[in-house]
């Protein structure tokens, strides 16, 4: 199971989306309330980037995982927007903006339907609902949303130039694409290439590798604790991986600068508005 996690990404396309259930399964399994909503690395920052981000007591345990998505999202407003976020996961992210970001609505869309049905018992917000669907094939009308997001998720597609142009097809004119996750440094240009041959212009690209290392680092106590507590002793080894906690292979991956983490805010081209 170990090796499987580790080597994830380097399998085929065609198998990454019915491994991705089987994971999510085992997972729900040993978390069937889903008090974990949040699954993503996080983001950390030594010079005080988010002081100024007030939670409510009931997020601060969260709070690397949520200043990953305000890192995202920063300086830019989705007040009053209609949103779609892709891979939702845990539905942490969504609740987050969904609260704090006063979106018109917030559609949150993920593969597992088993997730979705919990997401939508567990993150009672207005205006926030969760669908099941796949990144290649969204399931809603062209021109439908003003922002799409899209967090640590995008490395499990099958194919990821396929939900690139669905998000495309999906975006209002000027409707901004909030878009993070780990990529191998060979595919770092070929990813920025390919963004921007779907008919996006990139407003920021910052390779945050560095926050995302921190994050672990200082987290790291807190994710081992609740898999400790949480996973039998025989899926441990798989879960720090998955976890990416210190001493793991994804975790020196980024720590030696092999695989980066990039993050993008993107915007619809306004002269190309077909679907």
């Amino acid at each position: 199971m170990k090796k499987l996690v580790e080597h994830y990404c380097d399998l085929p396309g065609m198998w990454r989306p019915a491994l991705w259930r089987i994971w999510h399964d085992v997972l729900n399994t040993l978390d069937s309330e889903i008090d974990k909503v949040f699954l993503n690395y996080g983001y950390a920052s030594p010079n005080g980037e988010f002081d100024d981000l007030v939670l409510e007591a009931r997020d601060e345990p969260d709070r690397f995982g949520i200043q990953l998505y305000q890192h995202v999202t920063k300086g830019m407003s989705i007040t009053g927007a209609s949103v779609l976020e892709v891979g939702c996961g845990r539905g942490g992210g969504a609740s987050f903006l969904a609260r704090y970001r006063k979106p018109k609505e917030y559609v949150a869309l993920d593969i597992s339907k088993r997730l979705v049905a919990r997401c939508n018992r567990k993150h009672q917000v207005p205006g926030l609902t969760f669908v099941s669907g796949t990144a290649e094939r969204l399931p809603f009308a062209p021109v439908r949303f003003d922002a799409v997001v899209n967090i640590e998720s995008a490395r499990c597609y099958g194919d990821i130039g396929a939900f690139f142009r669905e998000a495309h097809r999906v975006l209002r004119p000027n409707g901004l694409f909030f878009f993070a996750d780990m990529v191998k440094n060979k595919d770092v240009e070929p990813t920025r290439m390919l963004l921007q041959n779907t008919g996006f212009d990139i407003i920021r690209h910052k390779d945050i590798r560095q926050n995302v290392v921190l994050a672990l680092q200082q987290d790291a106590a807190a994710r081992k604790k609740v898999i400790d507590d949480r996973v039998p002793v025989w899926l441990r080894q798989a879960f720090y991986e998955f976890a990416g906690v210190e001493g793991s292979r994804r975790f020196r991956a980024f720590f030696d600068n092999s695989m980066q983490y990039n993050s993008y805010v993107l915007r619809k081209q306004a002269t190309n508005t077909s679907a």
